[in-house]
C-alpha cells in the first residue's frame, strides 16, 4: 500500500525539526510497512486513523534516531527541560513510550496492536520431573 503521509505532514507535528525530507521519507516508508503488516485485515480501524498513526509513528522513528528531543538544556545557571515525559526522551524505555510521538501512536491505536511493536512473546517451559 502507498504511504499515507508526507514529510511535510510529519514535520508539522515536530516543531523546529530540521531533518531533510528525504530522511523523513525513509522513516515514513518504515512506518508504513510496519503499520500495513500490523493492521492487515483489520476492519475496525479507519483509514483516517491509520494515516494519523503512520504520521505519528514516522515522527517517533525520526525523533528516536535523527532528531532527538531536548530532555534537559543548561547554559550557565539557566536550565530548561522539554517534554511531558522528560525522563524517557531518547533513552529507549518501553519503545513507543520513549517519545511524545510514540505515546500519541499508542493513544490513537484503540486496538492495542502498536503496543506490541518490537516486543517478544514470552515462552515458559516447565520441568515435570527432576529424575
Amino acid at each position: 500500500m502507498a504511504v499515507r503521509v508526507t514529510a511535510t505532514e510529519v514535520k508539522a507535528i515536530m516543531p523546529g525539526c530540521t531533518v531533510a525530507d528525504a530522511t523523513i521519507d525513509l522513516f515514513i516508508t518504515s512506518a508504513n510497512l510496519i503499520i500495513n503488516a500490523i493492521f492487515s485485515g483489520d476492519t475496525t480501524t479507519s483509514d483516517a486513523v491509520l494515516k494519523e498513526i503512520e504520521r505519528w509513528y514516522a515522527a517517533h522513528l525520526t525523533s528516536s534516531t535523527s532528531w532527538r528531543l531536548v530532555a534537559r538544556e543548561k547554559v550557565g545557571d539557566a536550565e530548561v527541560e522539554y517534554g511531558s515525559k522528560v525522563e524517557y526522551v531518547g533513552k529507549g524505555y518501553d519503545i513507543l513510550k520513549s517519545t511524545p510521538y510514540g505515546q500519541h501512536v499508542l493513544a490513537l491505536d484503540t486496538t492495542g496492536k502498536m503496543n506490541k511493536v518490537g516486543k517478544r512473546a514470552a515462552t515458559i517451559y516447565t520441568v515435570t520431573s527432576f529424575e
